[in-house]
């Protein structure tokens, strides 16, 4: 049965063939009209690789097993008459690539209650993942591995390998083949033998149907069932920008799952005249990609793609230069000018100065410090280790830059000086200005108990302990203190205003659903380990109105921890978000802790505590959270609702040798609703200071009783600000997917997070 006239958009066979060839005709003329002028034929670029239509990269509707380099990140969008499909591919390693989608069935209603989701078309969800298995030689091709639509419906789910091998030529530009085993959506066409039913025969049949609702990654389904061949061929011409594609497809859309339609009496079905399908791709700048194809012989399609490296990206700084090395002119300690070193410090190198300690010999100087600015701790070390050289007397011999946060040791940068001083000067050969830097322990040294009224105290004590353990044992040294005249005053309070952005994607009510809201943040330090901080949120615009998921009584088997988000991003216009009073301290060197309380997120508040056991530069650490929370009311922010629980995690924090700059995060406890289990999350920095990362939790949950989605998962990229001013900041913004929000498996958002503010103690390699 045909499709209505109305829902139509293919052009006529006879016609759509005539087009492609003229625009194909034509691309030719003008790629070897480039060829005949250019000098030199083009050098082959073989990064990025343009991407398919499913959003990783590949040809029209297939992959290939080209990987693009670490960090690239590509948003596409692509039509195809029956399917509009919207992606983000980002390139996790060079290895292995991850691709998270919507498809808009533009012909399926989302569902048949028109009071639920209204007129919108159906939209589903899908995660594709592809790994390399070997890397291209000169005889042997690149071999990949791919997983299309995991944990969605299964609607479009498939698995695959693929081989790919590219030629360049002289004249024409590079030639790149590729071949491929697809199974499921990907075997349809079943014009291949399955390989694996000679191992065991239930890989023969592919089970029917799928998991009511999607969510679940249908282990029993993979590599079974019917198999097909696809490849093709992607031609980059010599005419710069433009790629030329050919494949054959390996579905032949018999099979398509089109529920809901629009009209009953006429539903969809897929034409098909031809397996191949071909297009074209243009790069108009480095940013965007323009595409335009005709498939299944009888539709055009079109599409566009954003393309980035959030790995290399880089914002050009106005700081000022590293400080060229010179002889220092200051006779002795107390002719130094402390309040002009802290000041040049702080607009140099982010370091803000709390207090400045000498020992009886004045041939040992501790700065410490918290850092403000840089997230490049190397290089602000570097410009205060070269500022320090310059302005401390020449007869002191050992620079200590001890980094605090929050009253808390964190790190501690020593210099050699006369090592330092001879490398950047230039009066040794072969001495390199990093080789005279090393980190330890804070030296311990109570920064509270001291004279308000000179700034200055000199007592015996346990200053030069350089273990990273407290003691009280009388050593029989002298320090110095010295605290600069204003740094009372700037760490007493502060105050900042940003705007925030939350969002949902996917809803059955609308697809993007939205919160613009201006916060504002303050706090009043007691001490440097007592703070007392709040956030007010103002709400600018949002459409959280249309949410409707469990609005009234409707039932729910889970405690209402997250469904009600409606409620609270649109009953009050004016709200307190946080307020709590947190107490930061150390056990041990290694060992610390946090106590707090009050309204520690938007839906919970009540007390806590955390303990963090963390060695310096060490690829692991163990933390410990506990919290007794009772739900707040959505109409008044200082009131609370009768629902409370007692939850918390143990958590382990490890950084793989085998995958540099990544953090597996595994913590397993009880979660808001009662419900007990495992979250796990997997993130990975590249060299920008760019974070992705994914995550899902495992709880005692049924699937019924969790509903649709099956379990508490989403993915995020946290984004350093640094990267869009031209100044350094540790600031950061997170952009998060969550695929739908459920009651089950989720954690308290507390916002004191102690392996977060003993970040400069992890592992980086080369650190002695």
């Amino acid at each position: 049965m045909k499709a209505p006239a109305l829902m139509q958009s293919q052009l006529p066979a006879k016609h759509a063939t005539k087009y492609v060839a003229a625009a194909i005709v034509a691309a030719l003329a003008l790629s070897y009209d480039a060829t005949q002028s250019a000098a030199q034929a083009q050098e082959y670029e073989p990064d990025p690789y343009t991407t398919s239509d499913f959003g990783g990269v590949g040809l029209l509707q297939t992959p290939t097993a080209r990987m693009n380099s670490e960090g690239h990140i590509t948003i596409g969008y692509s039509d195809t008459d029956d399917y509009r499909r919207t992606s983000i591919t980002l390139q996790v390693f060079d290895w292995m690539q991850a691709t998270a989608r919507y498809t808009d069935l533009r012909y399926s209603f989302y569902s048949r209650d028109p009071e639920f989701s209204g007129d919108q078309t159906l939209k589903d969800k899908g995660l594709d993942l592809k790994f390399r298995l070997y890397e291209e030689s000169k005889w042997l091709p690149e071999v990949a591995v791919g997983f299309q639509d995991l944990g969605g419906t299964g609607l479009f789910a498939g698995e695959y390998f693929v081989a790919s091998k590219g030629y360049e030529t002289e004249k024409l530009g590079v030639f790149d083949f590729h071949l491929g085993l697809g199974f499921g959506y990907l075997g349809r066409r079943d014009n291949a033998y399955n390989p694996f039913c000679e191992i065991v025969d239930e890989f023969c049949v592919r089970p029917r149907g799928f998991t009511q609702g999607g969510g679940d990654v249908e282990w029993n389904k993979m590599f079974r069932g019917p198999a097909a061949v696809f490849g093709g061929l992607e031609w980059r011409t010599p005419l710069e920008g433009l790629r030329l594609k050919a494949e054959y497809d390996p579905n032949d859309y018999q099979s398509e799952r089109l529920p809901v339609p629009i009209d009953p009496e006429n539903p969809r079905e897929i034409v098909v005249d031809s397996p191949w399908n071909v297009g074209a791709e243009y790069a108009w700048n480095n940013f965007i990609n323009l595409k335009l194809g005709y498939q299944r012989g009888n539709t055009m399609t079109f599409g566009f793609s954003l393309r980035y490296n959030l790995a290399t990206a880089y914002q050009i700084k106005l700081e000022p230069e590293m400080r060229e090395a010179k002889y220092s002119t200051t006779s002795n300690f107390s002719a130094l000018d402390i309040q002009r070193l802290s000041q040049d410090l702080l607009n140099e190198t982010g370091y803000r100065v709390s207090a400045i300690a000498t020992d009886e010999e004045q041939e040992r100087v501790t700065l410490y410090a918290e850092q403000m600015r840089y997230r490049d701790r190397e290089l602000a070390v570097s410009k205060a280790a070269r500022i320090l050289s310059n302005e401390m007397p020449e007869d002191v011999t050992r620079y200590e830059i001890a980094e605090l946060k929050d009253g808390l040791g964190i790190v501690q940068y020593n210099i050699n000086a006369p090592y330092y001083k001879t490398a950047a000067r230039g009066e040794r050969f072969f001495r390199d200005e990093h080789d005279a830097i090393s980190i330890g322990y804070v030296r311990p040294v109570d920064l509270v108990a001291r004279s308000s009224t000179t700034g200055q105290t000199t007592r015996t004590g346990n200053a030069s302990n350089n273990t990273g353990t407290t003691s009280n044992v009388d050593n029989g040294t002298s320090t110095t203190i010295t605290e600069p005249a204003d740094f009372t005053r700037s760490r007493t309070t502060g105050y900042s205003f940003t705007p925030k952005l939350s969002q949902a994607f996917g809803g059955a009510e609308d697809f993007y659903i939205y919160q613009l809201a201006l916060m504002a943040d303050g706090y009043y330090a007691f001490s440097p380990n007592l703070k007392l901080s709040g956030e007010i949120g103002l709400n600018i615009i949002n459409n959280y109105d249309e949410f409707n998921f469990l609005v009234d009584d409707l039932e729910n088997s889970l405690p209402r921890v997250r469904t009600r988000i409606r409620e609270y991003a649109d009953n009050q216009n004016l709200w307190l978000q946080n307020a709590q009073l947190v107490y930061t301290d150390q056990a041990s060197s290694n060992t610390y802790y946090a106590l707090y309380g009050g309204y520690l997120e938007r839906m919970f508040g009540g007390v806590g505590a955390e303990v963090l056991y963390r060695p310096l530069n060490s690829r692991i650490a163990f933390g410990l959270d506990l919290n007794y929370v009772q739900q707040r009311d959505p109409d008044n922010s200082f009131s609370f609702e009768d629902y409370d629980v007692l939850t918390g995690h143990a958590s382990m924090y490890w950084q793989p040798e085998l995958l540099p700059n990544s953090l597996i995060k595994v913590q397993a406890g009880r979660f808001l609703a009662g419900d007990e289990g495992v979250q796990f999350d997997v993130s990975h920095q590249f060299d920008s200071g760019v974070s992705a990362g994914a995550y899902a939790a495992f709880t005692n949950v049924s699937r019924e009783e969790y509903g649709e989605g099956g379990f508490t998962k989403g993915f995020y990229i946290s984004i350093p600000f640094d990267l869009f001013f031209v100044r350094h900041t540790m600031s950061r913004g997170t952009v998060g997917w969550n695929p739908i929000t459920r009651d089950g498996g989720q954690m308290l958002n507390r916002s004191i997070n102690l392996y977060q503010t003993t970040e400069a103690r992890g592992f980086r390699p080369g650190q002695n």
